[in-house]
């Protein structure tokens, strides 16, 4: 990692640039495989897989049988842990329901919202260099909570053209039943625009590479809701001199084996801790299966010295990290202080990892400092509210004037008049 020993605040922005592409470049590219998703339909679709992810399909749409198999090919253990995820996510999401109230606002004036469920959502499951199931999870279970009519799910096809097996489990567990083999900014494409067999739907969820991210960024312009700017993965740890070496490498790893669009940050308050993690780091690479992806990403990511807290709070709140990891003995202190952060971790003995699979909490978070204005996905990402009002004659007569004082007032007398007219009667 590059090591920064109290770099000031004028530096830091430069120093915790995030790793991205030409935006101008990437936007040409993703542009012309909207385009020729929306013109050719599941044609492009299919030389897009072989051209993309080397696969050669003859039907992209995942059959029953497929989904039904799916539940021999995987283990006990593992269809167990896939459940114990499932009804954790499931009981932290449903607390998030709640009826909204109906508020008399004055005497006779009465006004409620209504929590309706977005009638077709798809959901975007990155699955290109790992079959992110979890992710499934995170965005189904709420879907089907939200009362969701229609729900439809995009994911690249594996080497030998079929989609994981867990990742189908898990689909099947939820009940999603309309699963298609592409991934990447034509999936993207094909939810926005529809296909012969991929329905158009109204919101899209799900993180992705930098591509995906601006294919959903460019549809949104054309008329279909996305979650968030989700992108590519990031971690910031903040270790005092009670942290584990060992742990905080291990959180850090955790994020940088994501892909090589990774970014991971280190804030230490000692230099000695910050040159001990480094060397866990080192150490912990050895044996890792997807060693050569988070090398790189750890070479290019920093290490910062802080003075105290305080600076390491300020420094947070300006790179408003996805994941926030507090490895600190009293962490409660730093975390009253956060503002712009996707899902925070606290202590010696949360791992980042228990937020991504089966803690609850939901791991589709924003990124690429979106975390200063957006949530991470949760129940309100697939509901719409939708407002009621409710006038008696007193209530009526209680508002009636001062409407029309303000609708004259704006040079709407057509507005005043809507209320004058029903006065008149009362």
């Amino acid at each position: 990692m590059k090591k920064y020993i109290n770099p000031s605040p004028d530096a830091w922005a430069k120093i915790l640039e995030r790793p991205l592409l030409d935006t101008r470049q990437l936007e040409s590219v993703v542009e012309d495989i909207l385009e020729e998703v929306k013109s050719r339909g599941e044609e492009a679709l299919l030389e897009m897989t072989l051209r993309f992810d080397k696969v050669s399909l003859q039907n992209i749409q995942v059959t029953p049988k497929e989904i039904q198999d799916a539940a021999d090919e995987i283990s006990e253990e593992l269809k167990n842990a896939i459940q114990l995820a499932y009804e954790n996510i499931k009981r932290f999401h449903e607390a998030q329901i709640q009826e909204p109230p109906v508020i008399e606002t004055m005497p006779g004036v009465r006004c409620w919202q209504k929590n309706v469920g977005i009638d077709k959502v798809g959901l975007y499951i990155p699955g290109g260099t790992a079959p992110l199931f979890s992710t499934i999870l995170m965005l189904g279970v709420p879907a089907k909570l939200a009362g969701c009519q229609e729900i439809v799910m995009c994911t690249p096809p594996q080497q030998d053209g079929k989609i994981s097996p867990a990742m189908l489990y898990t689909a099947g567990l939820i009940g999603i039943d309309k699963i298609f083999k592409v991934g990447g900014a034509q999936a993207i494409g094909a939810l926005a625009y529809g296909t012969e067999n991929i329905p158009a739907v109204y919101k899209i969820f799900g993180p992705g590479n930098q591509y995906v991210t601006a294919a959903k960024q460019i549809v949104s312009r054309t008329g279909v809701a996305i979650d968030m700017p989700a992108g590519p993965s990031e971690v910031l740890v903040v270790a005092d001199g009670g942290a584990n070496p060992a742990f905080v490498a291990a959180d850090l790893l955790s994020q940088a084996e994501h892909g090589a669009d990774s970014q991971v940050v280190l804030l230490s308050f000692e230099e000695e801790m910050a040159d001990a993690i480094a060397a866990e780091i080192k150490k912990q690479l050895i044996d890792l299966p997807r060693r050569t992806v988070a090398e790189a990403v750890v070479l290019q990511s920093p290490m910062i010295v802080v003075r105290n807290a305080e600076e390491a709070i300020a420094l947070i709140n300006t790179y408003a990290p996805e994941h926030l990891i507090l490895a600190v003995d009293q962490p409660q202190t730093i975390a009253n202080a956060i503002r712009n952060a996707g899902s925070v971790f606290l202590g010696h003995y949360t791992p980042e990892s228990v937020g991504d699979y089966a803690s609850g909490t939901n791991h589709t978070l924003p990124t690429n400092g979106f975390a200063k204005a957006y949530s991470g996905v949760n129940m309100d990402a697939f509901v719409k509210k939708i407002t009621f009002q409710e006038l008696s004659e007193k209530g009526l007569q209680n508002i009636g004037p001062a409407v029309v004082e303000m609708a004259m007032a704006e040079e709407l007398a057509a507005h005043a008049r809507a209320v004058q007219i029903r006065l008149t009667e009362v």
